[in-house]
């Protein structure tokens, strides 16, 4: 399996949250050439700010793994991670992330800012950006367009 599938998994996922309103971000994890871990944003059913894609997917791939590192691993997220997710990659020690579209508001590979440009951090993460760049970013324009067209 290559980067391809494992992105439309990570999108199959932002369709999940697109389904119960939520901001459309899917996040797989993969180890060994394996899913094990699959999340999208359920930041309103959960009540809970920090339901990012991304931590969810962290959260069940240590669980997985019964370890808080996830050595060897590779997370595919749809959407360029916030700070907080940038972060929790950090301290997880994800070795790679594949994303699809940019964040101009709130990416922290590279957008707003970019984290892996920071000398001090204690893990250094191998970034793939602009992954199926196109789906990933339609999917989340026509979200946020569809809203603004609910506000008028």
């Amino acid at each position: 399996m290559d980067d391809k599938f494992y992105m439309q998994e990570a999108l199959k996922e932002a369709f999940k949250a697109l389904e119960e309103d939520e901001v459309p971000v899917g996040s797989i994890i993969v180890y060994e050439n394996k899913i094990i871990a699959r999340s999208y944003n359920q930041v309103r059913r959960l009540k809970d700010p920090t339901a990012h894609a991304e931590i969810l997917a962290i959260t069940q791939a240590c669980s997985f793994l019964n370890y808080e590192r996830l050595n060897g691993c590779k997370m595919y997220v749809t959407i360029e991670p916030c700070i907080m997710c940038a972060g929790a990659l950090i301290l997880s020690r994800v070795d790679k992330l594949i994303y699809g579209a940019s964040d101009n508001r709130q990416g922290a590979f590279g957008s707003l800012f970019d984290i892996t440009k920071y000398k001090n951090t204690q893990h250094k993460i191998k970034v793939k950006s602009g992954f199926l760049k196109e789906e990933c970013a339609s999917l989340i324009q026509e979200f946020f367009k569809e809203k603004r067209s609910l506000l008028q």
